[in-house]
């Protein structure tokens, strides 16, 4: 096998994991009952455009509605409006969204239906600000949130704090309506309410907890979120609030899903595939280096798996920038500090964000193989110090590796797939 090979084998693994959260089957298996009154749509995230324009082919009765999605990832719809904003920095045009959503869940009654499409990256598509707080100052925490290193669950249990529309708070302004959530998750562990921070699902993360990730995490608060916070107004509503009584919420697609489809294509093809965890969390570079140590050790002693096998794993890792900027985004930091950890070795490798974008570039991420520092070096550049710049980006670019499919419509968040032959 040549590397050409090896490197389409394991994108024919991405299209099959992304192929597994597509939104026309997923949201088939899962159709509510149809009500008396209105069916009503919202929806937030890089595939919300994508869901809306699945849900109008498969419902057979009439349906109005507005989803938010990422600038360039729309899609044709029928009566349902597709939105776009900015991700991953919230912008006046998502603002505007989050005012659109509101209106289109006011006034319904007790027997209309609101059916709420949600995936990744709806967090940053509906910036809500609390009075006295502005968009700048929702910005401003989006940054220092995204630069600080912690998990999707801390981030998202201060942002939910500091919005009017987060943590269940969209589907509270829908009541009497019926409200049925239907989530493609992005998050680790699959809990709806981590998900674009829950708009339509409340979570038990409260005000005490989103002071305790600000401690624990060393995060810098812009100094009016923090005044927010300490003021302890507007706090996100709980799960046992009898306006959500009636909804419904039903995850439809997830990393697990999306994996285990990997793995059967793997193994159709002779190749024995194991799965590692498809909720991986911490840091990005730290994660490298660990698959880099499992791939080295069986590729070098045959444990603790037999080769030729597949390694997948999926879940959400960060990248703590220290006050530095950077190019790319987890799946290539991840993958950099991977390359270094095989470099001279017979491993081939693919690490990518499902929905088709990872981090600030156009590239969904990158292969890595036992060649990749050897290519960046012949380019004149530093694998090490590129990595320090967090410059994973520019790496790739100069190994001619990266991986670029364009948007997919769907996000269960990050996907690896190291071969060893």
């Amino acid at each position: 096998m040549t590397d050409l090979d090896d490197r389409a084998f394991l994108t024919r693994l991405f299209d099959a994991a992304v192929e597994a959260a597509d939104p026309r089957a997923a949201l088939a298996r899962v159709l509510p009952a149809k009500p008396q009154g209105r069916t009503v749509v919202i929806g937030a995230g890089k595939g919300a455009a994508q869901m809306a324009a699945a849900f109008e082919d498969l419902w057979d009765e009439p349906v109005d509605g507005v989803v938010v999605t990422r600038y360039g990832y729309g899609a044709p719809t029928k009566s349902i409006r597709v939105l776009e904003a900015s991700h991953p920095v919230p912008d006046a045009a998502g603002a505007q969204a989050t005012s659109e959503l509101f209106n289109a869940v006011q006034g319904l009654r007790s027997d209309d239906l609101v059916v709420a499409l949600i995936c990744g990256g709806g967090s940053a598509l509906l910036p809500a600000p609390p009075s006295g707080l502005s968009l700048e100052d929702e910005q401003a925490l989006n940054t220092a949130l995204l630069a600080s290193g912690a998990p999707i669950s801390a981030m998202n249990a201060i942002r939910k704090q500091v919005s009017t529309i987060k943590g269940g708070r969209l589907a509270a302004a829908a009541h009497p309506a019926r409200v049925v959530s239907l989530v493609v998750s992005d998050v680790p562990g699959d809990d709806p309410a981590q998900v674009a921070s829950g708009p339509t699902v409340p979570d038990a993360s409260d005000l005490k907890a989103a002071l305790a990730h600000v401690a624990a995490y060393g995060i810098e608060l812009p100094d009016a979120i923090g005044a927010h916070l300490a003021s302890g107004a507007g706090e996100a509503p709980s799960p046992g609030d009898p306006v959500f009584a009636r909804n419904e919420v039903h995850v439809i697609a997830s990393a697990s899903l999306s994996l285990e489809a990997a793995a059967r294509i793997s193994e159709s093809e002779g190749i024995p595939a194991v799965i590692l965890s498809d909720a991986i969390e911490g840091e990005a570079s730290d994660v490298g280096q660990v698959h880099a140590a499992i791939a080295r050790e069986v590729r070098q002693k045959n444990r603790p798996f037999a080769a030729p096998v597949v390694i997948l794993s999926g879940g959400e890792t960060t990248v703590t920038l220290d006050g530095k900027g950077g190019r790319g985004g987890r799946n290539t930091e991840f993958l950099l500090s991977f390359a270094r950890g095989i470099d001279g070795q017979g491993i081939t490798a693919l690490a990518a964000d499902t929905d088709g974008i990872d981090g600030s570039e156009d590239n969904a991420g990158a292969f890595a193989d036992g060649g990749t520092c050897g290519r960046i070096r012949d380019a004149g550049a530093d694998p090490a110090a590129l990595m320090a710049a967090h410059d994973a980006w520019g790496a790739f670019d100069l190994a001619g590796d990266l991986f670029v499919p364009g948007p997919t419509g769907t996000n269960v968040n990050d996907f690896r797939a190291i071969l060893i032959r």
